[in-house]
């Protein structure tokens, strides 16, 4: 009983901030904005939840349990001699290297420094491949093909089973589970459409099993046989990607006030995108609605006739679209009266233009007749399916897609800046709006910067409340860029892209990583406290912390590891985020067992003199 009151009162301070940081570091990732936010809320809800119920069960339930066990130290079994043994070996080598260490300051921080360098140098020359987004494919592909305006329903599904008969020449047995063509409607990620000219195939493949193949092996092989299918004006590929809904990595919102400029300066970026080899998938949202027939007014004709605009426009509504003359309540709801002319189809252009237009009498004249056709000049094209508007402008969409191993979201969105700045003089009323995925990254980093700096504020408060100093804390949080050398070393290690994710681990590793410097500084300063020097203070306490720090950090790495090296099934979300904290952590507890003693030896001799 005695012993376990004396150690919770020797590692109360410590266990407590060192539990605190952790969810200082934890807790501010709930602020986090936008769809990522809401997907990522639940680990640091989860995380702050379970850290401080273990507050709980170490201070109240543990010491209970240790007491109750009535354990007996003085007769050891074989198997606690064997880790008696162990334990002190240990001690006594790390003993051995931290004064070797100590005995050359400037060398050993000059190597921590070289490695720092070298973790920017990765992340600089593009060794560690940067991918914001990063997520596991589904099994879940489709095939969106759009046909000419006016095409009939019947073609557009022959077109449909040509493509999907391309398709299956490229899957193998055990590829797909399903596979449907439907005519009449493409669902997408910018809108729905629907009309006889749109059509769509979707993919069902079986699940990801180790004789399946990857879904973009699958996409690839069957890309150039299905774009070389005669007929649709359009084909693309759409993959689906689980996790929080974001936009395509490049999503350009084109706006004007003409819409004939509007178009030609999307075709422009068009082709700008098509010679760029990293993109794929290319689309818009602009499409072509039904065929039109447009009537302008022949003011010559107006005039020999004596007819006015206003009356002539009216006889057009009445022929073709009638005119509201009165409202009135059936049942609570609101029904209009409409009077138009006799119902006439608009496919038979002829006969809408022999409909019979009065003409004012004349003097001493009866009023006679004249036909629609002989007061306008007639043209046919196609409408517009939808006339979509961004900030008070017409817009159109342009999406595409990014091979993300040759090419990332931030340097693609670039280049195409640069090229749009020598377009631009050849569309003085156009501009571009980058949105979708860049702009997305840009609200995470932006978020995740402030919450960063936020979360190391709230360490420093908590450590600065227990050490009662402003310097200590400091030295504590040295360990977060030690951290951040194991995650970079172990992105290019296991090929794992940066990703946002990544960053997200990174921000949870700052809370995880001090808490091996945290209880290392807490023993020095109770030795020191008790009159020893500060060169055995430090020795002392890094002899009694070091098989601690080892367990809480092995324990750590322990529980993650499987998911960190893809022992049970690889995942591009949540594999980073292990990976992060997996090698963060194990670069860190080996850093920090020699940095911060050499650290605290160096400056409290300083404070001393």
């Amino acid at each position: 009983m005695d012993a376990a009151v004396d150690s919770l009162r020797e590692v109360f301070k410590p266990v407590t901030s060192s539990v605190l940081t952790t969810m200082a570091a934890f807790l501010p990732l709930m602020l986090l904005p936008g769809l990522v936010g809401d997907f990522m809320f639940i680990i640091p809800f989860v995380v702050s939840v379970a850290l401080a119920i273990s507050l709980i069960e170490a201070f109240w339930m543990l010491p209970v349990h240790i007491s109750a066990a009535r354990l007996n130290f003085d007769k050891t079994s074989r198997t606690q001699a064997l880790r008696k043994r162990f334990t002190h070996w240990v001690r006594m080598t790390y003993c051995r290297l931290l004064i070797r260490v100590l005995r050359y300051p400037k060398r050993s921080l000059g190597v921590i420094g070289l490695l720092l360098v070298a973790a920017l140098g990765l992340l600089a020359s593009g060794q560690v491949r940067v991918q914001f987004f990063a997520f596991d494919p589904s099994r879940l592909f489709y095939i969106n093909v759009q046909m000419p305006p006016g095409t009939p329903l019947q073609t557009t599904m022959d077109t449909l089973l040509k493509i999907e008969g391309k398709a299956r020449e490229h899957l193998e047995d055990n590829d797909a589970r399903g596979i449907i063509s439907v005519a009449g409607q493409m669902f997408t990620e910018m809108a729905p459409y629907f009309g006889d000219q749109y059509g769509q195939i979707a993919f069902s493949l079986n699940p990801d099993h180790n004789q399946t193949r990857p879904i973009d092996e699958i996409v690839d092989a069957m890309r150039a046989d299905v774009l070389a299918v005669p007929g649709p004006n359009r084909v693309n590929f759409f993959v689906i990607k689980p996790g929080p809904p974001t936009s395509s990595p490049i999503n350009i919102k084109v706006r004007g006030d003409n819409f004939q400029q509007l178009r030609t300066a999307t075709d422009a970026l068009w082709r700008e995108l098509e010679a760029m080899p990293a993109v794929r998938d290319i689309r818009d949202d602009d499409s072509e609605g039904k065929p039109e027939l447009r009537l302008h007014l022949n003011t010559d004709a107006l005039q020999r006739t004596g007819l006015r605009t206003s009356d002539v426009m009216r006889d057009i509504r009445l022929l073709f679209d009638g005119e509201l003359v009165a409202s009135m309540q059936d049942q609570g709801e609101k029904v209009e009266v409409r009077v138009r002319a006799r119902p006439l189809t608009t496919d038979d252009i002829d006969a809408a233009l022999r409909q019979p237009i009065a003409l004012p009498a004349g003097a001493g004249q009866q009023a006679h007749e004249i036909p629609l056709g002989e007061l306008v000049h007639v043209s046919t094209g196609a409408g517009k399916a939808y006339i979509r508007h961004y900030n008070f402008r017409r817009t159109i969409t342009l999406q595409a897609e990014l091979d993300q191993a040759q090419m990332d979201t931030v340097t693609a969105n670039r280049l195409i800046q640069e090229k749009w700045q020598t377009l631009r003089v050849q569309f003085p009323g156009v501009d571009l709006d980058f949105t979708g995925e860049l702009d997305d990254i840009q609200e995470s980093l932006d978020a995740m910067a402030s919450l960063f700096l936020f979360g190391i504020g709230l360490i420093y408060l908590i450590l600065g409340s227990q050490f009662r100093s402003y310097f200590q804390p400091f030295m504590i949080l040295a360990t977060v860029p030690l951290a951040f050398i194991g995650v970079v070393f172990g992105l290019a290690v296991t090929h794992n892209p940066l990703s946002l994710y990544t960053l997200y681990g990174v921000v949870a590793l700052a809370g995880i990583a001090v808490n091996a410097a945290i209880v290392m500084i807490d023993a020095a300063n109770t030795r020191l406290a008790a009159g020893m020097s500060v060169l055995h203070a430090t020795i002392y306490a890094a002899r009694r912390r070091v098989i601690p720090i080892i367990i809480t950090s092995l324990t750590t790495i322990a529980g993650l590891f499987s998911l960190a090296t893809g022992l049970a099934g690889e995942s591009l979300v949540w594999g980073p985020v292990a990976s992060a904290i997996v090698w963060g952590l194990a670069f860190s507890t080996v850093l920090t067992l020699f940095v911060i003693p050499l650290l605290y030896r160096t400056f409290m001799r300083v404070r001393e003199r």
